[in-house]
């Protein structure tokens, strides 16, 4: 097929304004699978690579061709900013055919939702928290706003793969289209998919379609990466030693940071000047903190500052103005970002990214390297990784940099077997059933609990959840008040449950803190939970601020700003890292490859490293004694598998092995002590990990797990159950222990 010819003629002439010689691969195998099959199709093709296009131009090409009488495509992202990047784009795309593009989302005025209610037609870009809240408040509009939608394109779709955010996203999608009547196709874009297939089966689950995968040749991708290490003090790993191998090219640091400075934030420091960069971190607490350091090197360096911040507890108007600097190619300014950057927010010409540490995931690694490297230049990602020195009487196990080891496995996972994350589809979403079924009854009204049940329960994404299962939520909800029966046998949302479902952060499954907002006279700098009190100091923005007044009924902070630094605290946690990333951080370790993107520190303290792991004795067994009764364990297991295994030990092996003080240093190893030798340890674990025994065995008593936004609403034992079978990797704990 000629796709070119194909497109309508207003997507010809963009193509020729645009300056296109040709369509690339991506383009021609989406216009033969949309135009040529009706299938859903999945588009899985590196950052920069014109998805978006891909997907658009035969979609429009179609609507065009046969306008739809109401909107005719809707386009979820999971971020605000996402839509807000896309919408430029498609509305320049659209604006020559007449096919208008509407935004909606909570910063969007009501008079341009209003005028799509009145005239529903093109395209509708929407996040998935936005989409709840049309279907509970605009529940009788749906069939006239949806009745002819032709497609649902999901941007960024593995962001929604592994939590209840995805899994809500695709119950709203089938809501909508049982309620609306209509059979939309569905296109799926993503840069990161570990596996295509079962991502496929994702997309498709509900919709009476199958899911084409298109291949195609998407070039070679060139990477320029480097990993350095540096302890935060003190020599650094190298000091004194012989380096023979050479290292990646890149700029020599130079001398100008201040002498006390933090090697780690020196060396950024000193290779983002005149450069515009991104500086990304794992959490928003190291967000701040990088910011006020760099911000303090300028100040020092009588440099004008050249650093902004992006994280999701920022106003608006700071993430906004950070966006924009970032489209312009002639700033020098750099971003210090967590994940609300990692998404595909058209970011301009970027010279390089920076990561601290290790990222959690394969997937948020390529997404955040992927940022750099548009316009025809490599991707280029430069680590660095930082310790403490460990302390004379460090026990063995902290003689690792793990987060060295780790980033080295991320990369090397990628290269070698192109890993990524797969889908989690093993889990019992209970918080989003509680939260599937006050939505279902908020927006339809009264039914009884078999019609409730038929909506709710045939939901894809609840297959595994039994019909005893939902009828001891619901009799729980008519306990709690939650629900309520009418004279008519019938059930409405309760009292206890319209304060629930009224409020706007109901829309959400994420986990959400109380947060007050923080301003400094008329300008709002962000969010933060739990204020400290009257004259203690809070950082937000890249900067430190004394606390002038706390208002607790209104939720808000008031503040100056002061000089200082401090660390910051918006209630992160940990991401959850896989199975396969801790089994290659063994290799990384027990192999004697040398990767030549490490730089002349991450080589020596990987030297160090690789040492201490061959005398220890963690190379040929799992389980190393630290002197006397002390032990090590050593079990490489990815998060749910490891956290199966610590309560395994706890709770099934203790008594037996006499085992106390069992210390987790999650998810690398754990430490304790106890009476049994070495063989006996095996044998006891192994004889334990034989037996048949039921998971929620390895949930404490009375201990209730809340994992979820919505848990606390759903009765004890299935949030038990839902831990036990749906959290807890029982099984992968099973097979490496009976491997041992």
């Amino acid at each position: 097929m000629n796709v070119f010819a194909r497109y309508s003629p207003f997507i010809q002439d963009y193509i020729y304004r645009s300056g296109w010689t040709s369509l690339r691969g991506v383009q021609n195998a989406a216009g033969e699978a949309i135009f040529g099959t009706d299938d859903n199709v999945l588009l899985t093709a590196s950052t920069a690579s014109g998805k978006t296009e891909a997907a658009f131009f035969p979609i429009l090409t179609l609507l065009d061709e046969e306008p739809s009488r109401t909107v005719g495509v809707l386009y979820i992202a999971p971020l605000k900013a996402l839509i807000n990047d896309q919408f430029g784009r498609l509305d320049e795309l659209c604006e020559e055919a007449g096919i208008r593009v509407t935004r909606w989302h909570g910063d969007v005025a009501q008079t341009r939702k209003r005028k799509l209610l009145r005239e529903p037609s093109g395209i509708l870009q929407i996040t998935p928290e936005s989409l709840e809240s049309l279907l509970i408040n605009k529940y009788m509009e749906i069939p006239a706003l949806f009745g002819d939608l032709r497609f649902i394109v999901i941007d960024e779709i593995h962001s929604l793969l592994r939590g209840d955010r995805g899994m809500q996203t695709f119950c709203l999608i089938e809501r909508l289209c049982r309620l609306a009547g209509c059979r939309p196709r569905r296109v799926g874009l993503s840069a990161t998919i570990g596996n295509p297939e079962a991502a496929g089966k994702f997309l498709a689950a509900g919709s009476g379609r199958d899911t084409i995968i298109p291949k195609f040749d998407g070039g070679k991708e060139v990477w320029r990466l480097s990993m350095e290490h540096f302890f935060n003090s003190g020599p650094q790993a190298d000091e004194g030693k012989t380096i023979v191998e050479e290292t990646p090219d890149t700029e020599s640091p130079t001398d100008s940071a201040p002498k006390e400075a933090d090697p780690g934030m020196s060396y950024i420091f000193e290779h983002t000047r005149g450069k515009k960069c991104l500086i990304f971190t794992n959490s928003r607490e190291e967000c701040e903190s990088v910011c006020q350091h760099l911000r303090q090197y300028c100040e020092a360096q009588h440099e004008p500052d050249r650093f902004l911040i992006h994280h999701g507890n920022l106003s608006a108007s700071y993430r906004e103005s950070a966006e924009q600097e970032m489209k312009d190619d002639s700033s020098l300014m750099s971003i210090c970002a967590t994940a609300t950057l990692e998404l595909g927010i058209d970011v301009g010409r970027l010279e390089r990214a920076f990561h601290i540490d290790a990222p959690f995931t394969v997937s948020g690694f390529l997404q955040r390297m992927g940022r750099t490297g548009r316009r025809g230049d490599p991707s280029e990602m430069w680590f660095v990784m930082r310790e403490e020195h460990p302390e004379a009487r460090a026990m063995m196990p902290e003689m690792i940099p793990w987060y060295l080891i780790q980033g080295i496995a991320l990369v090397q996972l990628y290269i070698e077997e192109r890993f990524v994350e797969p889908p989690r589809t093993e889990r019992y979403p209970y918080s989003l059933l509680y939260h599937q079924t006050m939505s279902t009854l908020a927006s339809c009204g009264e039914m009884t609990p078999a019609e409730l049940a038929s909506r709710v329960l045939t939901l894809s994404c609840f297959q595994r959840i039994s019909q005893d299962d939902y009828r001891c939520l619901l009799l729980h909800l008519l306990e709690k008040d939650h629900i309520v029966r009418t004279e008519n046998g019938g059930l409405i949302v309760g009292l206890t449950g319209e304060r629930i479902v009224n409020n706007y952060k109901f829309y959400a499954v994420f986990q959400e803190n109380v947060e007050y907002t923080v301003r400094t006279g008329s300008e709002q700098l962000g969010t933060i939970v739990k204020p400290p009190p009257v004259g203690d100091k809070i950082a937000i923005a890249g900067r430190v601020w004394v606390v002038e007044e706390v208002d607790h009924q209104r939720h808000e902070v008031y503040c100056t700003l002061v000089k200082g630094n401090i660390p910051a605290y918006f209630g992160d946690c940990a991401g959850d890292i896989h199975t396969r990333i801790l089994e290659r951080m063994y290799g990384v370790l027990a192999e004697d490859k040398e990767y030549p993107y490490l730089m002349r520190h991450a080589v020596c303290r990987l030297r160090d490293a690789r040492d201490t792991f061959q005398k220890s004795g963690i190379a040929d067994r799992p389980l190393v004694n630290l002197g006397g009764q002390m032990w090590a364990l050593f079990p490489w297991l990815g998060s749910y598998a490891f956290l199966a295994l610590e309560r395994f030990l706890k709770i099934r092996c203790a008594k037996r092995l006499g085992l106390k003080g069992l210390s987790p240093s999650r998810p690398y190893y754990l430490q304790f002590t106890m009476k049994v030798s070495e063989e006996e340890f095996y044998r006891i674990v192994a004889e334990e990990a034989a037996k048949e025994f039921d998971p929620l065995e390895l949930v404490y008593p009375n201990e209730v797990p809340i994992f979820e936004k919505y848990d606390e609403y759903v009765p004890e034992t299935l949030i038990r159950k839902g831990f036990a079978h749906g959290v807890l990797d029982v099984a992968g704990m099973k097979q490496r222990v009976l491997g041992w």
